[in-house]
């Protein structure tokens, strides 16, 4: 059939099974717009308030589905809006297909109006990037784009296209494609006798679980590869839910803010396994005295992470599931006792603590773990309250945590709670920001409202920047430059002022109640939880120090 440029590109996302796209229109990618308004009933588009929060909403999309989202631009500033969110999918491997348009191929290089080179700006930040000059390959990049994303370790692919090329008409034939994504690394047979061998010789194994779990669905190989080697298990803020944080054997978190069990565990292992880890500075602080102890066994579908940030013992190269799966086969059952009771003791010795007595961050995210029975899907900004998050919610299921860690990007949250409720509609959506996070991207919340997302957005405002201040007060003397944001803004009149609901709290019965409002409320919240500027991250490392020297507000005392 004859399709022009635009219409195809509608068809390739409907063969790739896209039901939602984000995006904001403009005028060269006007073509792709009108093609999508004829086939409305069949693609969903919401429009956001920023691209930024168009990239946002793709990869929440994407994190909470598995699937690969979808967010569209137009040229010049419509495009490179887009980059935060295409860096932030990147450093998590998150598989989003990024569309722009261009201005016309014989315009390309010209300095045009609103023209810019988005494939090379995205170049360092994407797995492929395409510009699309000859419409006859236009399908095949598409499908080829989608299956990027996907296959491996997944993450962000950009297409951009002239405005001439969807205008353009050609020939299309309709395929069936792989949805699913392919995984062509092959699992090493020499590599998993290696692990069992080195798995059977340890006394005292931990296993670190990072995102590449949640990744590779392989949560129900990781439970029982953990029942197999018989050893306590921790995670990175990536790795969060891909195993129960419920169970026994599990620790907490590890790293700079880390538990002291997780961190002194680690520390006095002698095997440390780690599943889809990649041994991010913040998780080993010091790299030369990280595990010292211990033989490394990295298990990753990433050859590039063997010894890139800390030196390994033995690898084995291949997706996570698969090798979780090998591995079992072979291992016998494994049991260490006296190690797990010395993990429990340091529990018992070492459990996270905050005031009791007033509201904090600590107390919004354990109520909200009461009130949604672990049941919902958290989104988180970057600061202060994401650690608190990480701390204090008990995850039990894979993409359950939507949190930006690799690049930390401020204003990720909202905008990807909303992709997370497109795709989820039946959960419960919550995001957690910070006062400083939430002034980034806020104007989302009328993306809420326009198209009725009803999300949850918890704001724990102590009017700073926490986490810079918290630096600030223990390592720079106090001297708080730039992060005091003690001004008139009222976040309550201004959810109100988009069409949300707002709320206050400055207690924990008030925020009991707001919140117990806003879970029964079918439309989207925002609580402005009051707190002090004060309140820290407990545990913490100090920047160049061992996760063994974690030390806590006790200590400071003493």
């Amino acid at each position: 059939m004859l399709l022009n440029g635009a219409e195809i590109v509608i068809a390739c996302l409907k063969e790739q099974g896209v039901d939602t796209v984000f995006g904001y229109p403009g005028g060269a990618i006007l073509n792709v717009y009108d093609a999508l308004y004829k086939h409305r009933e069949e693609i969903r588009h919401v429009l956001t308030s920023h691209e930024q929060g168009a990239a946002h909403a793709a990869d929440g999309y994407a994190r909470a589905t598995g699937k690969a989202g979808v967010c569209l631009a137009t040229s010049g500033p419509g495009a490179t809006n887009l980059v935060t969110g295409i860096a932030t999918a990147y450093m998590d491997s998150i598989p989003i297909v990024a569309i722009t348009c261009n201005v016309g191929v014989s315009l390309l290089g010209k300095d045009s109006f609103q023209e810019i080179d988005i494939a090379g700006i995205t170049m360092p930040i994407t797995k492929h990037n395409y510009i699309v000059k000859d419409i006859t390959k236009l399908a095949d990049t598409i499908r080829k784009a989608f299956q990027i994303a996907k296959s491996d370790r997944p993450g962000p692919v950009l297409i951009d296209i002239p405005k001439d090329i969807t205008a353009n008409q050609t020939e299309y034939t309709p395929v069936t494609v792989n949805t699913e994504g392919i995984k062509t690394v092959s699992v090493s047979e020499e590599e998993v006798e290696a692990a069992v061998q080195m798995i059977e010789a340890a006394k005292r194994p931990y296993i670190f679980v990072g995102g590449g779990a949640v990744l590779s669905g392989a949560s129900k190989e990781l439970k029982e590869f953990v029942d197999k080697v018989d050893a306590p298990v921790t995670d990175s803020l990536m790795g969060k839910g891909a195993f129960p944080g419920t169970d026994p054997r599990y620790t907490g978190m590890l790293g700079m803010h880390g538990t002291k069990t997780s961190n002194y565990g680690v520390s006095g292992c002698d095997l440390l396994i780690v599943a889809g880890a990649r041994f991010s500075d913040r998780v080993t602080g010091n790299t030369e005295k990280f595990a010292r102890k211990a033989k490394i066994l990295q298990l990753d579908i990433d050859a590039a992470e063997m010894n890139k940030n800390v030196v390994i013992t033995q690898g084995v190269v291949g997706d996570l599931k698969e090798t979780l799966k090998r591995i079992n086969e072979k291992l016998p059952k494994q049991s260490h006792p006296e190690w797990l009771a010395r993990i429990r003791e340091y529990k018992e010795k070492y459990p996270l603590k905050y005031h009791q007595d007033t509201l904090t961050g600590p107390f919004i995210i354990e109520e909200v773990y009461r009130q949604t029975n672990g049941e919902a899907l958290l989104v988180t900004e970057v600061g202060q309250h994401q650690m608190w998050a990480a701390q204090y919610y008990k995850y039990t299921k894979p993409r359950t945590l939507l949190t930006s860690g690799g690049l930390g990007t401020m204003g990720y949250g909202l905008g990807a709670s909303l992709g997370a409720k497109c795709g989820c509609p039946d959960k419960t959506v919550i995001n957690i920001a910070g006062d400083g996070c939430f002034r980034m991207n806020m104007n989302e919340i009328a993306t809420a409202v326009r198209h009725h997302i009803p999300i949850v957005q918890i704001v724990v405002n102590n009017h700073v920047l926490g986490m810079v201040r918290q630096w600030q007060d223990l390592f720079y003397d106090e001297r708080y430059s730039a992060t005091v944001l003690r001004d008139a803004v009222d976040f309550v009149k201004l959810a109100e002022a988009m069409g949300a609901k707002g709320i206050r709290a400055q207690t924990q019965e008030e925020f009991a109640e707001a919140l117990k409002e806003a879970l029964s409320c079918d439309c989207p919240v925002v609580i402005d939880c009051q707190i002090g500027a004060d309140d820290k991250v407990w545990p913490m490392v100090a920047p160049g120090a061992a996760i063994s020297d974690a030390f806590d507000e006790e200590d400071m005392e003493e």
